[in-house]
């Protein structure tokens, strides 16, 4: 992420609040030093992560990958498409592209997401529902303790609130994701 948005905007969000990095760690669960690397533009974390940030302020998950509002209805052609963000880390590979990006009073977060193996397979948990399809590659969809593999064309639709993990399997994998989370 060249211009480093993300950062800049969850500085301002934790600053306008008053709040530390540190208050911003222990309140969003994660650890100071990817809240750093986050404000700082090192990194750029996996849509979960992301989750619990805008909830620790009280943000939805679009208010970080909004640049502007655009008139209804929001198309996004596959030829347009444009990577916001990409989160390359133990945590994985993964290439963000925003679909409902300049719909600023959306309540789902709508994306096109490809995929690489990851080293650390961390369980995610935040309020809301998710809705994935596969478009290409294998998927694994961790939900509770429950393990399931998806192909092309598999969809699962979840209650966010359950732990959940999904990865690819034997190779990269693409997916299209809703989330769905309340203020």
């Amino acid at each position: 992420m060249a211009e480093n948005k993300l950062g800049k905007r969850v500085s301002k969000y934790r600053e306008q609040l008053e709040l530390s990095q540190e208050q911003l760690a222990t309140n969003s669960g994660l650890d100071l030093a990817l809240i750093k690397d986050i404000e700082e533009g090192r990194t750029y974390p996996p849509v979960g992560q992301l989750i619990k940030i805008s909830r620790a302020l009280g943000q939805r998950l679009g208010t970080f990958m909004d640049d502007q509002f655009r008139p209804d209805p929001i198309i996004v052609r596959k030829s347009g498409r444009e990577s916001e963000a990409s989160s390359r880390s133990d945590f994985g590979d993964y290439q963000y592209f925003p679909l409902g990006k300049g719909k600023t009073d959306r309540h789902m977060e709508p994306l096109f997401i490809k995929m690489e193996e990851e080293k650390v397979q961390e369980m995610s948990i935040h309020e809301g529902e998710e809705f994935i399809v596969v478009v290409s590659g294998k998927v694994i969809l961790r939900y509770g303790k429950e393990e399931r593999i998806l192909e092309e064309g598999d969809s699962a639709y979840y209650n966010s609130v359950v732990p959940h993990y999904v990865g690819c399997v034997g190779g990269p994998a693409s997916i299209y994701a809703v989330l769905y989370t309340p203020i």
